[in-house]
């Protein structure tokens, strides 16, 4: 599927809220998230938040899907790191290809970089398509204070 890949956008906002919903609300997604954090991710994905990027997958009336990525810095790897922390596709748009497509995106975008994401050790179909894209699991335990 020849899928378009683009920066999110404030006419993204209302669509992309409703994605994260269901995102969040899935057993994909160990936590709730809430309709402020929704709005300030948003905010943050089409602000001038250098350590966020929003991408929307489909034209501008179909939009098929969405993602987010974090930017960091890996002093294990040494070099920089960006986490893809949201990644959600609708079920119509599941199976088709365009996560992989965001992945070979991403990857080309920020070369020379360690990928990283997280995902629910039972996600069976997640797992498959990132370990298709050359994803392997590491053995960390991820700790969080807020």
């Amino acid at each position: 599927m020849n899928t378009v890949i683009r920066a999110m956008t404030e006419d993204d906002r209302s669509s992309v809220i409703e994605m994260m919903k269901a995102f969040y609300a899935s057993p994909a997604v160990l936590s709730n998230g809430s309709p402020e954090i929704f709005t300030k991710d948003v905010d943050s994905c089409i602000g001038d938040c250098p350590y966020l990027e929003g991408y929307v997958f489909g034209g501008r009336r179909d939009i098929q899907g969405y993602a987010m990525i974090a930017k960091s810095f890996s002093t294990e790897f040494g070099k920089p790191c960006i986490w893809i922390e949201d990644l959600y596709i609708k079920s119509d748009y599941r199976g088709l290809g365009i996560g992989s497509n965001f992945f070979k995106y991403i990857e080309e975008k920020y070369p020379d970089s360690i990928f990283r994401l997280e995902v629910d050790k039972d996600n069976e179909r997640a797992i498959n398509v990132y370990t298709k894209c050359g994803y392997e699991p590491l053995p960390y335990l991820e700790m969080k204070k807020i």
